[in-house]
């Protein structure tokens, strides 16, 4: 135990003083920090909830490394990566005067591949004047790079088409077998990621190691002694899509472009491959066809119905059954047809297998993108399959989050993931809410599921506003509601002639729109799902929070439905026991997003009167901070104009 150490490395005379300006002791941190290295020393597992400003990132990494051995911590986000990697863990490891090795591992999406490279260079003269440009681009930036990141080329919009032309798959990725194998940066990462100290990987990537195995590279958890998730209300629904089974139109498309590729470069006397690869793209295109044009989910009872989906589903694998015939007769040209053969056996195998499965303890259901499907076979529970991996003695699991827990009980997050035998503790912000933030539910509004309750909501939260002088976030459970909410407030703003600008998901990146909110000062900006969480604008820029609605998920969505069903039929209750605790934790992150420091001040405007006037409401508001709380606009508007 490392307790009186702990106590002292945080006081207000202390080590990490010295490198903090203003530095204030915080009792909470210290309070985590000595429960944390409780667990890692007796390698147990500890749920831990940290409010808003204690300082949980600090907590854990100072026990973490007076243990020694070696430590992954899983983030949900790079925004989170990069900021563990460039600041926080250098300044607690300078601070402790501790040698620990670190790397950052990242999707292998994230690194320039040159096999990959290489062959679209040689398809070259195909592509759009606009993908030439950014390969010129990319191919000049991995000459020079250490690392070979994508990140560091930020000129190119992320959603460009020349990312997967440039990178590899784990399906396409030819391992030893690559000519290009010494100077990987795929490779190099995970051999820095193996021998380090300290590795920080992502949800995704962790669970992809967990579950996936990639063939012929070492794996990360045997060699680690403690596993830190920040963020860790992630978990659930990431986890979720790893031990499940999916498979997308887009491995066809793929499947498509690397087909180009390996035709211009291996297989141009082949002549009726071209043919076969056009065919194959026109199925592909012709099953997207099958579903409405707009994104939704389906679970597979409807869309089994849809009157094309079965022709069209077996021209698909027909065309893709015909490529197939026509790689086995040249496979042994290439190792990278053969690798290319095997992946297109590996697709039509997970199509196959899709269509076939009938495991009544898992969900079959569609997903429909813009431009792809993807066929999904996700798990109604996860709790044994992910406690049978994490049931060692030779690993401490730190689970951590500011949202994990309803009224400080963890049970829902606990039997989500198995962790019947994890210890948990919650700690609240230290952040003086009562005299800083004002939590405001209208006294009238219409029912939340009313045609004109958009309506309403802008008519409410428009005075607040003008009184707040912009600086608002809008916070939506729609995207529809999101846009219908924009157009109605920017008439507004137009129609007064203010200087607020209105920035919408979607007209940018997110870090994108949060730099030209932060910037401007005065600005509106309104999201939906993706802007409840992860989202940090401390200061004046932001001094009013808009939730429309209690973010209940709709019972339509084909996982949920399923899950729903599935706790009703044991003789639960799926509504008090899966639905609201779900609704609490996105709630108490998406309020989080107003107060972001000790000097920060604030309204949070829940437009939806079914907390205050619904039985379970009292469950929803006594899970968040302790705001001082008003149902009058006049109070509000006063409170906004002093601030």
């Amino acid at each position: 135990m490392n307790e009186l150490f702990i106590k002292q490395f945080f006081s207000e005379k202390g080590e990490l003083s010295q490198s903090i300006e203003d530095y204030r002791l915080r009792q909470e941190q210290v309070d985590i920090s000595v429960l944390i290295d409780e667990a890692i020393t007796n390698k147990k597992k500890l749920i831990v909830e940290a409010g808003t400003g204690i300082g949980k990132t600090f907590a854990y990494l100072v026990p973490a490394f007076l243990s020694g051995g070696k430590i992954i911590i899983s983030t949900a986000t790079k925004n989170l990566q990069d900021q563990l990697f460039t600041k926080d863990i250098p300044m607690i490891r300078d601070a402790l005067n501790v040698p620990v090795t670190l790397a950052m591992l990242k999707g292998r999406s994230n690194y320039l591949c040159h096999l990959r490279l290489e062959n679209a260079m040689i398809e070259g003269a195909f592509m759009t004047k606009e993908d030439v440009t950014y390969l010129h681009l990319v191919n000049q930036h991995a000459k020079h790079s250490m690392d070979g990141d994508r990140s560091e080329l930020d000129t190119i919009p992320e959603s460009s088409s020349i990312w997967p032309q440039v990178t590899s798959t784990k399906e396409n990725c030819l391992g030893q077998d690559c000519s290009f194998y010494k100077e990987c940066f795929v490779m190099n990462a995970r051999k820095k990621a193996l021998t380090a100290d300290v590795t920080i990987v992502n949800h995704h990537l962790f669970f992809a190691d967990l579950n996936m195995k990639e063939e012929g590279i070492s794996e990360l958890l045997p060699k680690a002694t403690t596993v830190i998730f920040d963020e860790a209300h992630q978990i659930p629904d990431i986890a979720s899509i790893f031990f499940g089974k999916n498979v997308s139109t887009a491995q066809i498309s793929e499947i498509v472009q690397d087909g180009y590729q390996i035709y211009l470069k291996h297989m141009k006397d082949v002549s009726d491959f071209e043919t076969i690869l056009n065919d194959l793209e026109k199925a592909n295109k012709d099953f997207r066809l099958v579903f409405p044009r707009e994104s939704n989910r389906y679970p597979y009872q409807k869309i089994s119905t849809f009157s094309r989906f079965d022709s069209a589903y077996e021209n698909l694998i027909e065309k893709l059954k015909t490529l197939i015939q026509l790689l086995a007769h040249h496979k042994d040209r290439d190792t990278e047809i053969e690798k290319y053969f095997d992946n297109s056996n590996e697709i039509l195998s997970n199509f196959d297998n899709w269509r076939d499965d009938k495991d009544n303890n898992s969900i079959k259901w569609v997903e429909v993108y813009s431009q792809s499907v993807q066929l999904n076979n996700t798990p109604l529970s996860i709790a044994d399959m992910f406690a049978k991996h994490i049931n060692n003695e030779l690993t401490s699991w730190i689970f951590t989050s500011a949202t994990l827990a309803v009224k400080n009980n963890f049970d829902h997050f606990k039997s989500q993931l198995g962790l019947t035998d994890a210890d948990s503790v919650s700690k609240e912000s230290p952040f003086n809410y009562a005299e800083k933030a004002l939590l405001f539910v209208p006294k009238l509004m219409p029912d939340a599921n009313h045609e004109n309750f958009n309506f309403a909501v802008v008519n409410q939260i428009y005075p607040f506003i003008k009184a707040s002088k912009g600086r608002a976030f809008i916070l939506c459970t729609t995207l529809k509601s999101m846009r219908e909410i924009f157009t109605l407030l920017q008439d507004k703003i137009e129609t007064d002639q203010l200087d607020y600008p209105i920035y919408l998901q979607g007209d940018g990146s997110r870090n994108h729109l949060l730099n030209k909110f932060r910037e401007h000062g005065h600005a509106v900006l309104i999201g939906s799902l993706s802007f409840w969480e992860g989202v940090d604008v401390k200061g004046d820029a932001l001094s009013l929070v808009v939730i429309d609605k209690l973010p209940f998920f709709s019972p339509e969505d084909p996982v949920l439905a399923a899950r729903i069903d599935k706790i009703n039929k044991s003789g639960k209750n799926a509504f008090m026991e899966y639905q609201l605790p779900n609704a609490v934790i996105t709630l108490k992150q998406g309020a989080g997003r107003l107060i972001r420091d000790e000097f920060d001040k604030g309204v949070l405007v829940i437009c939806d009167t079914r907390i205050i006037e619904k039985a379970y409401g009292k469950r929803m508001w006594q899970s968040l901070p302790p705001f001082a709380r008003s149902r009058d606009d006049l109070e509000v508007i006063q409170f906004l104009e002093k601030i």
